[in-house]
């Protein structure tokens, strides 16, 4: 029986759903002239990304870059399917990557990049970061 939830790496042949989900969240979350930023980021700036799929469907997905020797690791492009947000699974996709990171003996610290439009000054990204 396959989980409802299942994490992998991301493919090539995942592209057109990962621009889909871009598209889908514009411009509530992204700005139309950031899907170009996207599409250079998975073919050139991409280290670790990774696709969630939930009961089949790819619903989300987020990506890990280092900095400083890989002391830095950078959580990045996070994207979740609109009618999937508020079910943890971004949250669910979040933990993926920081233990992913926390399992790397070189990183020191964990930043999170984000759009300006998703970005919340008042929300304490360091909090989340040490507690999940």
């Amino acid at each position: 029986m396959r989980k409802p939830i299942f994490i992998r790496a991301y493919e090539a042949e995942d592209k057109p759903n990962v621009l889909a989900l871009f598209r889908l969240n514009t411009p509530t979350f992204f700005s139309p002239d950031e899907e170009a930023d996207l599409e250079r980021y998975l073919a050139t700036e991409k280290e670790l990304y990774y696709v969630l799929i939930y009961k089949g469907k790819l619903v989300g997905c987020g990506g890990i870059n280092f900095a400083d020797n890989r002391t830095i690791g950078k959580i990045s492009w996070d994207i979740i399917h609109p009618d999937y947000q508020g079910k943890s699974l971004g949250t669910h996709l979040l933990k993926y990557r920081i233990n992913k990171l926390n399992s790397l003996d070189t990183i020191k610290r964990i930043t999170v990049r984000t759009s300006q439009r998703a970005y919340k000054p008042e929300f304490d990204y360091y909090f989340l970061l040490r507690t999940l």
